[in-house]
């Protein structure tokens, strides 16, 4: 068997912070990323417009493909072990050589790159890339710019993703794509500043903490607790929706209760009792409290938090799909999903992940075992399937002009 390797502590602490381009992807309506943002939308796909497709136009699109025995892998900065040893193990298994480059900094540019070489149906360089829900992956399906997954290929998706991993409201049937890994937004809260535990959406509005509630300023993220406050689905909202979702957080605004809409730095204001209660990114709380031994809260409010994913996607224009469908299905087999989950901390596909994490760490002592007992009891890393009832895919649009309409409405909340 090849040799497992467990990552040193050093490495698991920080990651989430380190990890670049992980909030700017999600930044789809903010200030700041608004112009790149909408000049990648402003980039019509020339391709075969496909939301999903058949069983022979699979099988039309994988007659004749064959293993050539190397994939060139586009993914994000530090979302593997630099050392590599999943890839090492791959090619040791398969043959296969693996090319991985940490080359998607940001979804909107990164369309922008590959747009021209897909429309005129030609390679981009890559077999397989880590794409986001969002904006362009919608641009990228109904371009048709998505090589359709023959599910028959990958026996360990079948057998080990969560559940909830197979009814994505953004790629129904994971006909384009299967998770590589997800992350939660929810509440985040000091419990010795705040008596009471946090439990709701509802508790974001609540004057008891007047002036010590803090909101992101990444719209997409802000819109969805204003909609789900106000009732409204994210995932299946609408302009009447966004509106209903908007006058809920101005009526927080407007009563004060709101001290500042916060980048990344909400955890620091978090640590320093700036304020009290948050909205939060899962990872950065779960590394929170374990790089600074703090006892912050994470939970996922009764109402619904909101969940994102960076998904494997094959180009249409792949020289190597059978080789890019293999290393998918090869992440998903137990052993190798707990080594990713081990590295990165962020929320595993493979629920049976936990236990062999669990395992690793018993060959472990003294510090380097207690982290990894955080990662495998962390219900940052292995929701439940309660929470996963809880969470909701974010707003989906489909044109440049859609997402126009829907910063209008948000983006005077974080401005005025």
């Amino acid at each position: 068997m090849f040799p497992r390797t467990t990552p040193d502590s050093s490495l698991l602490r920080g990651v989430t912070q380190r990890r670049l381009g992980r909030r700017d992807a999600l930044r789809l309506g903010g200030l700041s990323a608004l112009g790149a943002t909408l000049a990648a939308c402003g980039v019509e796909g020339k391709g075969t417009p496909t939301a999903s497709v058949d069983t022979s136009t699979i099988a039309t699109f994988w007659a004749g493909k064959q293993q050539n025995n190397k994939v060139d892998f586009a993914s994000w900065p530090l979302y593997m072990d630099p050392k590599k040893p999943e890839l090492a193990k791959f090619t040791e298994k398969t043959g296969i050589q693996v090319n991985y480059q940490e080359v998607i900094q940001e979804m909107g540019p990164w369309f922008a790159k590959v747009q021209p070489q897909l429309s005129a149906k030609q390679s981009i360089g890559y077999d397989l890339m880590v794409i986001t829900n969002g904006t362009q992956f919608g641009q990228f399906r109904s371009a048709g710019f998505l090589a359709p997954l023959d599910h028959s290929r990958l026996p360990n998706f079948t057998a080990n993703a969560a559940k909830a991993y197979t009814t994505e409201t953004f790629d129904p049937g994971n006909v384009f794509s299967v998770p590589w890994a997800s992350g939660i937004t929810g509440i985040a809260y000091d419990p010795s500043k705040v008596d009471r535990p946090i439990t709701k959406l509802a508790d974001l509005w609540d004057p008891a903490f007047k002036g010590k509630v803090g909101m992101m300023s990444d719209l997409t993220e802000l819109a969805n607790f204003g909609m789900l406050a106000a009732g409204v689905k994210p995932g299946e909202s609408d302009e009447a929706g966004w509106k209903k979702g908007a006058a809920k957080l101005k009526q927080q605004k407007d009563a004060g209760i709101v001290r500042q809409y916060y980048e990344q730095d909400y955890v620091d204001a978090l640590g320093n009792g700036e304020v009290w209660i948050t909205q939060a990114w899962s990872g950065d709380i779960f590394q929170k409290n374990l790089s600074d031994g703090t006892n912050l809260k994470f939970v996922i409010p009764e109402e619904g938090g909101t969940i994102w994913t960076d998904n494997f996607a094959i180009p249409i224009t792949a020289a190597n799909p059978v080789d890019a469908l293999m290393l998918i299905d090869f992440f998903y087999e137990v052993e190798n999903a707990a080594a990713l989950a081990e590295y990165i901390n962020y929320v595993c596909p493979v629920p049976a992940a936990q236990a062999q994490i669990r395992k690793d760490a018993a060959e472990l002592s003294g510090d380097d075992k207690k982290e990894m007992l955080a990662v495998a009891e962390s219900s940052l890393v292995f929701p439940s399937e309660a929470d996963y009832e809880k969470l909701h895919y974010y707003v989906s649009f489909n044109t440049a002009e859609e997402q126009q309409n829907f910063t209008s409405v948000f983006e005077p909340i974080v401005l005025s």
